[in-house]
């Protein structure tokens, strides 16, 4: 089995990279990635894999990888943050919107009969119902809200015009091992973990009472792997999240937990675009993915942690 996989080496992307290598019926993992988020480090020691150093709107070079002999397409190339889209709207619209219909082309073309696309649950907005049901109104708060919404329509349209089997996942904030914080735009968790191992305040943007349904990577490695080899669709997006609800403040206290010590806390005003309250409705993703258990958050922080404190995140 070939498959290709788009911002493979970005933190969800090369976690998967490195998970997908594990299956023996899986023999290439093609990896597509300008590195602009990404880090060739990330997937340097993943065996079966060829990387390939382009952008996802680049037409011509996506039709040299994603090629008639590839099983499936793992779309998960972005420019995230819904910080950055309030900066540079236009990038976050050409990357997550334009991106997603280049590669919905090539996959039209190549003739391939299975395609993942990564949503983001930032597309329910200032919809206030908790938890997140699949088929309630969205009304996204942000340009990157709205570029994934655009890109997980264009997918479901292209599944219906042109009969490729697509599964659109909604991600719910997703942390884990290659998460960084080196950057203006680092999620919440690495940054966190980030400014607490070098004794540095926590920013809490608002009154820290914001809520996220934190999902480890790993987990969601283990269903995209699995919608692979059994090569599962839907005619709707699914959220990928299994219903839980942290706020900002819970989980700076679960890591002073894991961390032995009490973290030094810094508010800021609320943020632009920032949603309040995020829960996920999982009944769809139990449905199709009943045999896949979810990792808690404190053994999630827990692996998460390990891995800052080996090094690898320096």
């Amino acid at each position: 089995m070939k498959l290709v996989v788009t911002g493979g080496a970005g933190f969800i992307g090369s976690n998967l990279c490195h998970s997908l290598a594990t299956v023996e019926v899986i023999e290439e993992i093609r990896v597509i990635d300008d590195l602009s988020t990404g880090y060739l480090d990330n997937i340097s020691e993943v065996p079966k894999l060829d990387f390939r150093q382009v952008s996802i709107l680049d037409a011509r070079a996506l039709e040299q990888v994603i090629t008639p002999d590839v099983q499936c397409v793992v779309h998960l190339a972005a420019l995230p943050s819904v910080p950055r889209s309030l900066a540079n709207p236009v990038a976050s619209h050409e990357a997550n919107a334009n991106g997603t219909v280049q590669v919905l082309e090539a996959v039209r073309i190549a003739g391939i009969s299975h395609m993942i696309v990564a949503s983001s649950s930032s597309v329910y907005g200032n919809n206030m119902t908790l938890p997140k049901t699949e088929t309630m109104a969205t009304r996204p708060l942000s340009p990157y809200a709205a570029s994934k919404l655009a890109a997980e329509a264009y997918a479901l349209a292209y599944a219906s015009s042109f009969g490729i089997g697509t599964l659109v996942f909604r991600f719910f904030n997703v942390f884990g091992p290659r998460q960084r914080a080196d950057h203006a735009y680092a999620a919440v968790i690495p940054a966190y973990i980030s400014a607490a191992l070098d004794n540095q305040p926590v920013r809490i943007d608002g009154d820290g009472l914001q809520s996220r349904d934190f999902t480890f990577v790993g987990s969601v490695c283990r269903v995209i792997i699995e919608a692979v080899l059994r090569g599962v669709t839907n005619p709707e997006p699914i959220n990928l999240a299994y219903g839980t609800r942290t706020d900002l403040l819970g989980l700076i206290t679960l890591l002073e937990e894991l961390l032995g010590r009490q973290l030094c806390r810094s508010f800021t005003p609320p943020r632009a675009g920032d949603v309040r309250a995020s829960q996920a409705d999982n009944a769809t993703l139990r449905r199709l993915f009943p045999d896949v258990a979810s990792v808690s958050l404190r053994d999630g922080l827990l692996e998460t942690i390990e891995w800052w404190l080996s090094g690898s995140s320096r």
